[in-house]
């Protein structure tokens, strides 16, 4: 072991990375990635007896030079990173061989496949240490999901991969990868956003993770960036987010949420079927526009960042299908019989379907790895012992909880359970044959904690990860209302911990201002401190703790703002905290003192870590403080308020953009 690897691994201990506890909660199906156990027959059986279509796409497969047991390893590096280029080839390359090593193994059961892909993992394992650059989750979300993907092959099978390395390369995955993708990529195009979405999927599979696998699937369906399936297949026409920019990456998009949701499959999960086979609608109308036709329907949009503005669909690419076809339409038309004519089409075009290029961008290969036939696979289902509903997501409207949930494989009834604390105990509430329910019973300002389990043939599942919300939105106490023209109407809503906030408007010192403000009233000789949590789903927004004397616009205030200032460049605002003043109705505002923010809250421009406010407030005087921890807080300035007068505390937030923000901040 390595003097390097001996201090990274106590860094990591002393940090408290190394002292994460997996989930307790019911196993995984495996192999359950890309390929379950089932699928790698069926391709072994297919090739042995030269089926078509399965075995021209396994002589495309075996010509690639990843998939030769003689692979000569580029790497392994200490550090591999992207913008600036560290190592990039060399990973995408090993990853590229390492999992086609571990696919040709499955196939032809000759061992010398599944050393080298052993080879690979070990010594990227054993090496690897941080991912770095500007882009640097692109790269922990591309090369790296192959690389998950071949060790999950390999390690649920007999390829003599020893425990000690298997569970080296867990603790890899969980140390180095993870830490890079675990808040996606709000503040990029939705590839990004998807990139890093499908690696968590599979790392939280690999590792046994519920906790992890559960946070990929919220994600997919409740996300706050471009990525999330309905931030990204915009609309039930299936205009996709990134249709105006180009082609290329709107098929990588499309190809990388089609991938988390055969993963989902695998653990019982139907996503694809998520908001009415959305995903579907948005290979189809891409399909559609690359086959040549013109006849598409385009709605002119901003994307959830604010920077992104298409008014057209993009000619850049058009017609250059990328390798992402037969898996969705095997899927929808084959397993579960529903038509998908361009998606057909795509695939017939590319059949047998090649490699996914440029570098790891996609796993490809499609008519070897997903050629399904209707009749043997559109009925396939997991043991209930397996499957477990995911993806919940809870909403309030006045009194009513709205709760969904991704739906299980094969299972149509399901049991509602509450509790009043998160241990519970849970209680039967009602039943649903869909994947919503409503509960009208909630207390308003009390937070109420829901599970969900599907019944099968009398039998019950393991019950989902709870979620849970305060009735009517907000904690006893606590109100939500748009100041001045914010445009979209904002929202808040408090799961007991995270407040997430929806937002439009405008916050400057030298406009009106024009917020939602989640807020009560302000006590004496006390102090509010929030965390605004990595990160918001655009780097305009500014967000931070308001007092003021009423919800007119133009009242006095005093506010500690996160605020992030233009530069030449739009993608690395200027990020600083502010600590900004109106003393009368109408007055000028002022910026009384302001501090630029350094990592680790702020890593090229973005917000992507962390940060604390807090404003104490004793007498007539409140301070204005600041923390990267919440622990050593440092004073920012002073503000004078007089004691006697009313005033309401709580949480700004504006988005900058003709649109609404998402924020997420944790009440301390």
């Amino acid at each position: 072991m390595s003097k390097a690897y001996i201090l990274w691994l106590l860094m990591m201990i002393f940090s408290g990375v190394a002292m994460r506890v997996l989930a307790q909660a019911p196993g995984f199906a495996h192999p359950g990635l890309l390929h379950s156990n089932a699928d790698l027959q069926r391709m072994k059986i297919a090739v042995a007896g030269k089926r078509s279509p399965i075995y021209e796409g396994y002589t495309v497969f075996e010509k690639s030079p990843f998939s030769h047991a003689d692979y000569q390893m580029k790497g392994p590096l200490a550090s591999v990173g992207r913008n600036p280029t560290v190592g990039q080839a060399d990973y995408d390359s090993d990853a590229n061989a390492a999992y086609q090593n571990a696919i040709m193994w499955a196939i032809t059961g000759d061992k010398r496949y599944a050393q080298t892909a052993i080879r690979i993992i070990d010594a990227w394992s054993n090496t690897l240490l941080s991912v770095t650059g500007r882009d640097a989750v692109l790269m922990a979300g591309l090369g790296p999901f192959k690389m998950v993907n071949a060790a999950e092959i390999i390690r649920y099978s007999d390829a003599g991969w020893p425990d000690v390395a298997v569970k080296h390369a867990e603790q890899h995955f969980l140390r180095a990868i993870y830490p890079v993708l675990a808040e996606f990529a709000p503040f990029a195009n939705g590839n990004w956003d998807d990139a890093a979405l499908k690696t968590v999927m599979a790392i939280g599979i690999f590792c046994n993770d519920r906790e992890i696998f559960e946070s990929a699937v919220r994600y997919y369906v409740n996300g706050w960036g471009n990525g999330s399936l309905t931030h990204y297949v915009i609309n039930d026409t299936g205009q996709v987010q990134e249709t105006g920019r180009d082609q290329a990456h709107t098929q990588l998009g499309i190809g990388m949420l089609a991938e988390c949701c055969e993963m989902a499959w695998h653990q019982g999960l139907n996503l694809y079927a998520y908001a009415n086979n959305r995903l579907l609608k948005g290979f189809e109308y891409t399909a559609k526009y690359n086959l040549g036709y013109n006849d598409i329907p385009y709605t002119p949009m901003l994307d959830r960042t604010g920077k992104y503005r298409h008014t057209h669909p993009s000619e850049i690419a058009r017609g250059n299908l990328r390798a992402v076809y037969e898996q969705v339409y095997n899927h929808y038309v084959h397993r579960v019989g529903l038509p998908a004519p361009f998606t057909k089409a795509a695939a017939d075009r590319l059949r047998p379907e090649g490699p996914g290029m440029p570098g790891a961008d996609h796993p490809g290969y499609g008519t070897l790895f997903y050629t399904v036939s209707p009749a043997t696979d559109r009925a396939d289902t997991l043991p209930l012992s397996v499957e477990i509903p995911a993806g919940l997501v809870l909403t309030a409207k006045r009194d009513t909880g709205i709760l969904t949930w991704v739906t299980l494989r094969g299972v149509s009834s399901y049991l509602i359970k509450r509790a009043e604390n998160k241990e519970g105990p849970y209680r039967k509430i009602g039943v649903a044959a869909g994947n919503s329910f409503r509960d009208s019973s909630m207390k308003r300002g009390v937070i109420s904690y829901y599970t969900v389990t599907g019944v099968r043939d009398g039998r019950e599942s393991e019950a989902s990860l709870p979620v849970s919300l305060a009735g009517g939105g907000l904690p006893a106490g606590w109100r939500n209302s748009d100041i001045g023209n914010t445009g979209t109407p904002g929202y808040a809503l408090h799961d007991g911990g995270l407040m997430r906030i929806e937002a439009g408007g405008v916050f400057a010192d030298t406009l009106p201002e024009a917020v939602n403000y989640t807020y009560r009233e302000l006590m004496s000789n006390t102090a509010m401190t929030i965390q605004v949590c990595p990160q918001p789903s655009s780097q305009f927004t500014a967000v931070g703790l308001m007092i003021r004397s009423d919800l007119q616009p133009g009242s006095p205030f005093v506010a500690l703002m996160l605020y992030p200032a233009k530069t030449k460049e739009i993608e690395a605002p200027r990020w600083a905290m502010q600590l900004i003043q109106r003393g009368n109705q109408g007055a000028t505002v002022s910026v009384l003192a302001q501090q630029p923010l350094e990592q680790p809250a702020v890593t090229y421009g973005r917000l992507t870590g962390p940060c604390w406010l807090k404003v104490a407030r004793s007498g007539d005087t409140i301070t204005g403080f600041g923390s990267y921890d919440g622990i050593k807080w440092e004073p920012l300035g002073t503000v004078r308020w007089p004691a006697g007068k009313r005033a309401l505390t709580g949480i700004a937030a504006a988005s900058n953009i003709a649109a609404t923000t998402t924020v997420r901040v944790r009440l301390q």
